[in-house]
């Protein structure tokens, strides 16, 4: 059987096809595009429909290259999702994660509910873009009066294939909506901030989930039908089910999500206090802290016009870069910044360190300080858990940054050992090969 994952992060989205040949497993990349938030209106936006045709050219380009996936499964970022009207039709704009309008939502989700109750009933994080803040703020500006259902965004596009819906469940657990110990929605969060219970009727499901087959229109355009399953819909999730060994693990990415996988979660004040969230996994309870992540290089690589690749850059900071930053990476200022060298200047400026002044510089101070703060997470975990972790697993397209796994390697004081750089991808085709067992 071939399986097509489709694997969409916050920068770009590839469709990645799967088949076993003596036993091993062969992957190919069939397409690739582009994928960044758009200013709209004084918000960033997702471009949905533009979305919707990406998926699509990825399932004719499987055509074109002679590949007929048996299945395919969609994953993507979590938290961001797609309201749908009485007649499924998006409720639009589909708004980014990284947009403000979260910060407000959560003022008013806590006036109902104190963060520190969320927290032991959902285990969540806070983070001012949770689904439960984005959606306190549509309720406050009118826009849930219209909606009769929603989707995260993985589940909307799958939606958009099969004509299926479905919550799954890593998904859902994201959402700061979701009782972590009984995996259901919670009922008594969901009337607290009066929000329409109709949106949560259906329950979510554990992954593989299958939902049926391409819509006859989508199958006439592509040339071929196939199942349209959900994988863990949650990239995270797709990634840590690929792991190539249990123990103490980095997910690299956009994100950098660094943590373990238990069987429960821990919602203590310890772990409050330390900012981890508890996300659903396959089987298991992702026990782990948001780390900004390559974000930042992704940022600095655009406000240098692209001049450099992300390769050159790391090569960059290697020969150049020699000071010990430990910016603050997790800092709102870095979640959607204007400018990201003038925000490390200013904070560099503000603590008495070398102003960075070339892109290996630059560089250097992102990958040093995201260093730091794995050091700082993994520790935080170790005091949590209880647990002593040997050695740092890292998976995701920044197991492939050599010199970052040195950095790494040198704050924690341990091993780095590296796994898939198409960690996601790969987690994703595994799921679907479970559904078929």
């Amino acid at each position: 059987m071939v399986h097509l994952a489709i694997d969409i992060g916050a920068s770009s989205g590839r469709h990645i096809a799967a088949w076993r040949e003596g036993g091993s497993l062969k992957m190919q990349e069939v397409y690739r595009f582009s994928n960044l938030p758009q200013e709209r209106e004084g918000h960033l936006i997702w471009d949905l429909d533009r979305l919707c045709r990406e998926v699509v050219s990825g399932l004719t380009a499987c055509k074109e290259q002679g590949i007929t996936p048996d299945s395919v499964g969609i994953d993507t970022w979590a938290v961001d999702y797609v309201l749908l009207d009485g007649e499924d039709r998006p409720i639009l704009p589909l708004y980014c994660y990284r947009d403000e309008r979260g910060a407000e939502g959560a003022k008013l989700a806590h006036k109902s509910i104190p963060f520190e109750a969320l927290y032991e009933r959902t285990g969540i994080q806070f983070q001012p873009f949770n689904t439960i803040y984005q959606l306190c703020w549509d309720k406050a500006h009118g826009r849930l009066e219209g909606a009769a259902d929603f989707l995260m965004l993985p589940e909307y596009l799958s939606f958009f294939l099969s004509g299926e819906k479905a919550h799954e469940y890593t998904n859902a657990s994201s959402t700061g909506l979701l009782d972590a110990r009984a995996k259901t929605w919670d009922a008594e969060i969901i009337r607290a901030l009066g929000l329409p219970e109709r949106l949560f009727a259906a329950q979510p499901q554990r992954p593989p989930v299958k939902l049926g087959r391409l819509k006859g229109d989508i199958a006439r355009q592509v040339g071929f039908s196939c199942d349209v399953l959900l994988p863990a819909t949650h990239d995270t999730a797709s990634a840590i089910a690929a792991l190539p060994q249990k123990g103490a693990y980095l997910s690299s990415g956009t994100w950098s999500l660094l943590g373990a996988e238990l069987p429960g979660p821990i919602t203590t004040p310890a772990a409050r206090a330390a900012n981890f969230t508890n996300e659903g996994g396959v089987g298991t309870i992702r026990f782990l802290k948001n780390i900004m992540g390559l974000w930042l290089v992704q940022c600095l690589k655009r406000e240098l016009g692209d001049r450099y690749s992300f390769a050159q850059l790391a090569g960059l900071a290697r020969a150049e870069g020699s000071f010990d930053y430990r910016l603050d990476v997790n800092g709102p200022q870095y979640l959607a910044p204007r400018s990201v060298m003038a925000e490390i200047d200013g904070e560099c400026r503000q603590k008495g360190w070398p102003v960075p002044s070339t892109p290996g510089e630059y560089a250097h101070a992102i990958y040093q300080s995201l260093a730091h703060a794995y050091a700082a997470a993994l520790q935080e975990l170790e005091a949590i858990t209880g647990e002593s972790f040997p050695a740092l697993c890292i998976v995701g397209g920044g197991a492939n940054n050599t010199y970052l796994n040195e950095l790494t390697e040198r704050a924690i004081g341990r091993p780095v050992v590296t796994g898939s750089p198409e960690a996601t991808a790969l987690g994703n085709i595994l799921l679907q090969e479970a559904a078929y067992v």
